[in-house]
């Protein structure tokens, strides 16, 4: 009896690998501690909120792919994007890697739903611009970042699927060197009563 069951414990071990192999899921891997070789901003972020911690993609992975959290709701306080997700593989192995990647984020607001993951061509995220509203104040609901753009290293473009409020920034400096490997966030905490906004500002960076 004790053979039997070494045995069938070995066989739902073997069959688990298999499907876990077999399915291609993202793999939820991260790190703080890799090195990287500058930090990548942008002019049009807000400065209100606290910063989450730096979440990095694993080591020798960079950002090939992003999914946002956007709260588009219908009720008369919305918040714009909420959160961004990158997407990590191994670079320019094509898109037969984007089965197997991993997923990294800082800190996420509390509203809305994920996108779909938009994948570069080929290679891999190197430059991101933001979409900003500024601050209304008392005179209506305020949002602050509503959307984000990346350049990948391929030379095209990926619109995220955001809202449509407020106006682009600037680029942030390019990351020729290898590509963007990692994403700290800057979120506003719930209110309560008052008005709310969520993401408000981001930081990339740049990996050799």
């Amino acid at each position: 009896m004790r053979n039997f069951t070494c045995l069938m414990f070995s066989l739902l071990v073997i069959i688990g690998l298999q499907v876990s192999i077999q399915a291609g899921e993202r793999r939820p891997e991260r790190t703080i501690n890799r090195i990287y070789k500058w930090e990548m901003t942008v002019t049009n972020g807000g400065g209100l909120g606290k910063w989450g911690r730096r979440q990095m993609c694993p080591s020798g992975t960079y950002a090939a792919g992003f999914s946002l959290r956007v709260d588009n709701g219908q009720n008369d306080d919305q918040t714009g994007l909420n959160g961004i997700q990158l997407h990590c593989v191994y670079p320019y192995t094509g898109a037969s890697s984007y089965y197997d990647y991993s997923s990294v984020q800082s800190d996420v607001g509390s509203w809305g739903q994920w996108t779909e993951i938009k994948w570069c061509p080929s290679g891999v995220l190197i430059d991101f611009r933001l979409r900003v509203e500024k601050y209304k104040g008392y005179d209506g609901d305020d949002t602050s970042v509503n959307n984000i753009e990346f350049q990948c290293s391929d030379s095209s473009f990926l619109v995220g699927e955001g809202t449509y409020r407020g106006d682009w920034g600037t680029w942030s400096r390019i990351c020729r060197e290898k590509g963007i490997c990692g994403i700290k966030t800057l979120v506003v905490e719930p209110q309560g009563t008052g008005d709310d906004i969520a993401l408000n500002n981001v930081i990339m960076y740049c990996c050799k």
